[in-house]
C-alpha cells in the first residue's frame, strides 16, 4: 500500500501480552490499523515495526509494566440506561473500566425489550447483549420479577427472542426467594427450560437456597451449556461443604454445566472461592453483577477488581484472563452475535481491535462481600480501545 494512503496505526508496547485464544503470552507489541489488529509481536526476536520514513501519524504507546489483554467480557452485569431497578450506565461504569462487551442479566423481558434495545443497546458504545428475563417485566420494579406467575410467559419470551435474536444470548432464570416470592421455583425453571429449548439458547441460572429445593435436584434439570451464576456465594447456598466442592456440582460440570462468579452485592466469599479453587474447581467465567448498589464504592467495583480477588483466592493469572476474555466470548458466540469480519475476543491478525491495558498495584487489601480480607495485587484499567478507538478514561 502506498504510504500516502496507509491508515494511521496505533503501536502498543506492553510488558505482558496475553491471549488464551491465540496462545500469546509474553512481552511484545500489538499494531492496530483501523478497527482491526494488523499484527502481534511477542518474545525474543520480535520487535515492533517502526513508522515508515516520512510517516509521522503512527501513535506509539509504551506500557512496560502493563498487561495487554483482549477487551474484557462481563458475562453477568446490569447495563441499563433506563427502566431497570439495578441498571447502571454501561459506558460510564463498564467501558471505562476495561469492559468492551457485557451481557445483562435479565434487566429486560418481553414487555420492555423494545425499549431496552432502543435506549441501552443502540445508545451504548460498549457492546451490550441480553440474557432476556423469563419474566415479561424484567427487573423494572422493586418486587420480585416472578412474584406474579403469569409474568413468566413462555410464548411472549420466545416471541421477543425471535424479534431481537441478534441481541439475545441467553434466558435469565433466577429462582431465588427474592425473585420468586411465593411462586414455586420449580415451575419457574420448568418454564425457563421450555423457553430455552424453543429458542436454542442457554439458561443463565440463579440458584434457590437448598432448604427450599435441594441443589442436586436443581442442577440435574440443567442442560449442557447452561450457566450457573453466583457460584462462590456463601449463603444461603454454597457449592462447598467441609472445604470440598459438592459432588453434585462436580457432576454438573462433567455434564457440561458452566459456572460463573457473579460477584454482586452478596455473592462472593473468599472462603468458598479459596476452597473451590484448591479443590480444582475454578470458575468458567468471571463477572461482576455490577449494579446500582456498587456506585460510589471504593475501590470501584469493576471486572479488574473481581479478577484481582480471584487471583488472591489462588486462581492463576492465565486462567483469570481467559475467564474474563476468550471464554465468555466463546460462550456468548460473539463473532456470530456481532457479525464481524474477523475474530472476537482474540489478539491475532484480523481480530477486532478491542483491547485493555491493566496496571498492577501490589500490596493491596481485597475484601469479599462479608468483609473478609486477603492480601493481593489490584489490577486497574490504564487504557481501553474499542474497534481501534481509544476510550476516554
Amino acid at each position: 500500500m502506498n504510504d500516502a494512503h496507509r491508515k494511521s496505526r496505533i503501536i502498543i508496547h506492553a510488558g505482558r501480552i496475553f491471549c488464551a485464544a491465540s496462545g500469546v503470552d509474553g512481552p511484545g507489541s500489538v499494531i492496530i490499523s483501523g478497527e482491526q489488529i494488523e499484527s502481534v509481536h511477542v518474545g525474543t526476536g520480535h520487535t515492533t515495526q517502526s513508522p515508515s520514513p516520512g510517516i509521522s501519524d503512527d501513535r506509539i504507546l509504551q506500557f512496560p509494566d502493563g498487561i495487554l489483554l483482549p477487551g474484557l467480557v462481563d458475562l453477568h452485569a446490569h447495563p441499563a440506561n433506563s427502566n431497570s431497578v439495578f441498571g447502571v450506565r454501561p459506558d460510564e461504569l463498564m467501558l471505562t473500566r476495561g469492559v468492551t462487551t457485557v451481557m445483562s442479566q435479565g434487566d429486560a423481558g418481553a414487555a420492555n425489550m423494545d425499549l431496552y434495545v432502543e435506549q441501552t443497546i443502540h445508545e451504548s458504545k460498549v457492546r451490550v447483549l441480553l440474557a432476556i428475563n423469563l419474566s415479561r417485566i424484567g427487573e423494572s420494579t422493586s418486587r420480585g420479577c416472578f412474584e406474579n406467575i403469569d409474568d413468566a410467559n413462555v410464548n411472549e419470551c420466545v416471541a421477543a427472542v425471535t424479534k431481537h435474536r441478534e441481541h439475545v444470548r441467553a434466558i435469565a432464570v433466577n429462582t431465588s426467594h427474592h425473585a420468586c416470592g411465593t411462586t414455586d421455583p420449580r415451575e419457574i425453571l420448568r418454564r425457563g427450560i421450555l423457553t430455552a429449548n424453543e429458542t436454542a439458547l442457554p439458561i443463565l441460572y440463579g440458584m434457590r437456597r437448598p432448604e427450599d429445593w435441594p441443589l442436586d435436584e436443581q442442577l440435574a434439570l440443567l442442560r449442557p451449556g447452561d450457566i450457573v451464576t453466583y457460584c462462590f456465594r456463601r449463603e444461603p447456598h454454597s457449592i462447598v461443604a467441609d472445604g470440598r466442592v459438592l459432588a453434585c456440582v462436580k457432576e454438573a460440570r462433567q455434564r457440561g454445566i458452566l459456572f460463573d462468579v457473579g460477584h454482586g452485592m452478596g455473592s462472593f466469599s473468599f472462603d468458598v472461592a479459596v476452597s473451590a479453587i484448591a479443590d480444582g474447581f475454578a470458575p468458567n467465567t468471571i463477572s461482576t453483577d455490577l449494579q446500582k448498589g456498587h456506585q460510589g464504592v471504593n475501590p470501584q467495583h469493576d471486572l479488574p477488581l473481581v479478577m484481582s480477588k480471584l487471583r488472591a483466592a489462588g486462581m492463576s493469572s492465565s486462567d483469570i484472563f481467559a475467564a474474563a476474555t476468550t471464554t465468555p466470548a466463546r460462550i456468548l458466540k460473539l463473532d456470530e452475535a456481532f457479525g464481524i469480519d474477523g475474530k472476537f475476543g482474540d489478539l491475532s491478525r484480523g481480530s477486532l481491535a478491542n483491547l485493555v491495558v491493566l496496571d498492577s498495584l501490589p500490596n493491596q487489601t481485597l475484601y469479599d462481600v462479608t468483609g473478609q480480607s486477603r492480601p493481593g495485587t489490584l489490577w486497574t484499567p490504564r487504557m481501553v480501545i474499542v474497534a481501534g478507538q481509544t476510550v476516554s478514561m
